[in-house]
Order: C-alpha cells, then sequence, then structure tokens
C-alpha cells in the first residue's frame, strides 16, 4: 500500500479501487478526463495510458487528462525511483500491477467511448467550508508546524487559507436521467488509514450521488490545489480517522454537489479542444554529504520529516540534478469551461491565484495530472518550512511558474 513513506502490506479490501472516464464528443472531436482511486499518477504510466487510449480509441494524447485522486489507501505504483523499500512478493505485486495498469486505465476510457450518447452538460461551482482545513499553522514559538495536533495550546493561527469551492459539471441524458458528475475538490484523501484497500471518501461520495440520481450515475472526482489542505479540525476533540469519517465527509460534500446541480447553467458553446505546454522545473540540489545521510537515514529512521527529507534527496541525486519537466494541459468545453491539469500536489495559494485571475467563467484545477512531482509550494512557504517544504523536489518559484504557464494557456483562448 502506498501514501507514506514505510511498507504496508494490505490485509482486506473496503471498496473497490476504479478508474472512472468521462469522454465528451462534439462536431467528430473528443476529449476524455480520468480519475484513478490512485495515491499519484507517475508520468511514466499516464504516458503509457494515453498511448494505450490514443491507439484504442483515436482520442489525441494531449485531449486525455489523466489524474488520481491522492487515496492513501491504494497500491503502491513503480515507475522511476520509489521512497518504498520492496522486496520478495511486495516488489512482484507492485511491479505487475503497474505494469498492467495503463491498459486498463486506457478501458476504462473505451467503455465510455462505447456509452456515447447526447447529452447536456451544466457547469456550476457549489460552496462547502466546513470540511477543509489548512494544515500548516503559525506556532507561539514563531515557526509553522505541520498538522501540530488537535487542541494544541500553542497554535497561533493557520498559515494560509482554504478553498471552500466545489466546481462541479453535472451530464444528463436526452431523457432527463443522469449519466455523469465531476465532481473537484482542495481537500487531501487522508481519512482512513489502516490496512483496507479504499477510494476514501470518494467512495461515500459516489455512493451517496447514486442513491439521489440513480445507480447509472458515474461520479469522477479529482483533488484541487491542497498540498496544504486537509480534514482535520485542529479546534476539536472529536477523533477524524477510519471510515465513518470517509462517509462523513462524502456525505457532506455529496450534499453541496446536489444542491448546486439544482443551480447549475447549461453549457452552450460545445466546441471542444485540448492544449499542453511542457515548462522545466529546477531541482534542489544536495551535496554528497547530503545524500549519504539521506541514505543512512532512509534505512534507519522512522521519523516522517526525516524520511521525506532523505526521499527528496535521493530522488533528486537519482536523476543527477536534470530539471524536472511538468506538463500543463487544458481540456475544454466552448471557452468558458475549462479542466486545468497539473502534476503533483499543489498548495492553495496557487490554486486560488489561478482561479482570481482565469477569464474563464467555470475553471476547474485537477491536481495529481499526467504525473507525479510531489508537492509544489508557494514561495511565501519555503522560508517557513515543515514538512511540505522539506518534501518539495523544486525550488521555490516553480509554483508561480506554474501558475504562469496555467493563465497563459487559459486566457489566450478565453473572453476577454
Amino acid at each position: 500500500m502506498s501514501g507514506y513513506f514505510f511498507n504496508r502490506a494490505a490485509t482486506a479490501t473496503h471498496d473497490p479501487l476504479l478508474a472512472r472516464a468521462l469522454v465528451f464528443e462534439n462536431d467528430g472531436v473528443r476529449i476524455a478526463l480520468v480519475s484513478c482511486d490512485l495515491t499519484s499518477m507517475p508520468e511514466g504510466i499516464a504516458a503509457a495510458a494515453r498511448v494505450w487510449i490514443e491507439d484504442l480509441t483515436g482520442i489525441p494524447q494531449h485531449q486525455v487528462m489523466i489524474s488520481a485522486t491522492h487515496a492513501h489507501t491504494a497500491p503502491v505504483l513503480l515507475s522511476g525511483w520509489s521512497r518504498y523499500q520492496l522486496d520478495g512478493d511486495m516488489k512482484q505485486i507492485a511491479t505487475t500491477y503497474s505494469q498492467t495498469l495503463p491498459a486498463l486505465i486506457a478501458q476504462s476510457v473505451a467503455a465510455a467511448v462505447k456509452s456515447l450518447r447526447p447529452a447536456k452538460v451544466f457547469a456550476t461551482i457549489g460552496q462547502e467550508a466546513t470540511l477543509p482545513f489548512n494544515r500548516r499553522f503559525h506556532m507561539r514559538d514563531g515557526t509553522v508546524a505541520w498538522n501540530p495536533g488537535k487542541l494544541n495550546p500553542d497554535i497561533v493561527k493557520p498559515a494560509g487559507p482554504i478553498d471552500p469551492a466545489v466546481p462541479v459539471v453535472y451530464v444528463e441524458g436526452e431523457d432527463g436521467k443522469a449519466i455523469a458528475v465531476y465532481v473537484n475538490y482542495a481537500m487531501h484523501l487522508d481519512t482512513i488509514g489502516g490496512l483496507e484497500y479504499s477510494a476514501d471518501y470518494v467512495y461515500a461520495l459516489s455512493e451517496a450521488l447514486k442513491l439521489a440520481r440513480g445507480r447509472q450515475l458515474v461520479t469522477v472526482f479529482t483533488m484541487g490545489c491542497s498540498g496544504n489542505i486537509n480534514h482535520i479540525d485542529t479546534t476539536s476533540k472529536r477523533p477524524q480517522k477510519g471510515h465513518t469519517e470517509a462517509a462523513r465527509i462524502g456525505t457532506i460534500l455529496a450534499a453541496a454537489v446536489l444542491r448546486s446541480i439544482d443551480e447549475a447553467t447549461p453549457v452552450n458553446d460545445t466546441k471542444l479542444s485540448g492544449q499542453s505546454e511542457t515548462i522545466q522545473l529546477e531541482a534542489i540540489k544536495a551535496t554528497p554529504d547530503e545524500v549519504a545521510a539521506a541514505t543512512e537515514a532512509r534505512s534507519k529512521s522512522t521519523a516522517t520529516l526525516v524520511l521525506a527529507k532523505a526521499a527528496r534527496i535521493l530522488e533528486n541525486d537519482s536523476r543527477s540534478g536534470r530539471p524536472y519537466p511538468a506538463e500543463i494541459q487544458i481540456l475544454r468545453i466552448g471557452k468558458d469551461l475549462v479542466w486545468l491539469g497539473l502534476p503533483g500536489e499543489i498548495f492553495v495559494e496557487l490554486g486560488l491565484d489561478i482561479k482570481q485571475n482565469a477569464r474563464a467563467s467555470f475553471t476547474i484545477i485537477a491536481t495529481q495530472t499526467n504525473a507525479a512531482l510531489g508537492y509544489i509550494p508557494n514561495s511565501k512557504a519555503y522560508p517557513e518550512g515543515t514538512y511540505e517544504v522539506i518534501s518539495a523536489r523544486v525550488v521555490s518559484g516553480s509554483g508561480e511558474a506554474i501558475v504562469k504557464s496555467a493563465l497563459g494557456l487559459i486566457n489566450s483562448q478565453s473572453i476577454p
């Protein structure tokens, strides 16, 4: 199982892990959006899946967006350097799964293509502000802490905002029955823990929406910019771990979706398009002594911050300091409904910057898309330090470079 810095062997499956695909076609042009119940979407697996998808369906690779929900109760994927030190059966299981996964993802898109039928599309942006919390805090000693614990008396205030928006794209057939709903939300999926495979709160969200709109409804969920956002309310002593917490979150989020669907705007401009560009993000470099210390820490330490730093140093060292290519992708229906795919765990401030400056009525930011570049904080966070910054593989300013590229793509085709 993936999600942390140590090996875990799954003992059971609580709910199935799925690849959910949504395909739009108009005037001979198709775009595909895929969401997978996985912790990340490594570039190698996404690239292989896009090749498969183009071969099976004819949809060009740049018009296919593949995202991971970031559930922390999913299988390890082996594609490039890995933080997991697997051997024996664990390594064989992960290797086999990683090799077969691209074709499975492609099959979900092929199935969606086979079920294409006339449909109406609606877009809206709901609100749900009670679930997410910024997990970085200013402390009394002047530091910034990550997940400092419930009812911690040394907490002064959160170190950043949240994004309560719930972008929704709702699709129904000519008969008025629901076909699919695309939901995006800026909050981590690390609710459950334990040793059971699970889609986390996406499972409860999907089941609740099916109860309200029919068992045929497909819910495609992606995580918004939430590198520094989770579900933990530090002002409450109430436990917030496990399947019951995931069910609570999924149900409340489903209610926000259902409320907003009733107020959704029809999408009448139905021209489809896709575009992407790749920018280079400079990797943080380490000295030979730091690499040696990281190697030792990886084998001996159990501390999360130590292991996070070691993983970042060793992965960057394995690349010999080469920059990370970051694909910035947009898919759109008309000029005002835009999906933006970003690689990695993007800080909420960067997502808010994009939304506030995007000249499109509906901008949906899907992170963990087409690649897995880890944490990408905003520049303000780097001198503040702690977990996300320690984990970050790329230098300060990388997040702002992503924002610039994203806005360039979105606004070049949007109504001024």
